[in-house]
């Protein structure tokens, strides 16, 4: 890996995991819109950002249930992570599936992943006597918070691929 590629993806993660931490209240629990998850929308226009904002997403789950600022523990760093590498991946791989110009199907993946995966998280974590229930309550609020945040990364991405921030090479 050349040494820009992987400060990138340091930087991605870096700031992945400041932006989950420092907007903590608003980054944890079945109600939440991760800012952070903004960065999802990279794999539109930069391969290497799924890899960062992985391990962002872990880091930052990972120092929330050490410190106790992530109320769902140490199984986020797992179940978490999984999601946001999914949502990511998928997000790369669909980028050039298109609705009227627009990557929808991409934009949707980190909604779709995290109301998958965090939903059945917080379900069992929350709900465990219904399951079910449980699943589809706390992955829609996961995936209501999810639409704001690919709404702002896509804007974002948007802009930075107008300048040439990130090139694939």
């Amino acid at each position: 890996m050349k040494t820009k590629k992987f400060a990138d993806i340091a930087m991605i993660a870096a700031v992945y995991t400041v932006l989950t931490l420092v907007l903590a209240p608003l980054s944890y629990g079945n109600l939440q819109v991760r800012v952070s998850e903004a960065l999802t929308m990279l794999p539109l226009v930069y391969e290497p950002s799924i890899l960062g904002v992985t391990l962002g997403c872990f880091l930052a789950n990972l120092i929330g249930a050490m410190t106790g600022l992530n109320p769902t523990g140490y199984i986020d760093a797992i179940i978490g992570t999984m999601a946001t590498f999914g949502a990511a991946y998928c997000t790369w791989k669909f980028r050039n599936v298109r609705v009227r110009k627009l990557p929808l199907l991409s934009i949707l993946m980190p909604v779709i992943w995290n109301f998958v995966f965090v939903g059945a998280e917080l379900g069992y974590l929350f709900m465990p006597n219904n399951l079910l229930v449980g699943t589809l309550v706390n992955g829609t609020w996961v995936a209501l918070g999810e639409v704001i945040a690919v709404i702002v990364g896509f804007i974002l991405i948007r802009v930075l691929d107008k300048r040439k921030v990130f090139k694939n090479k």
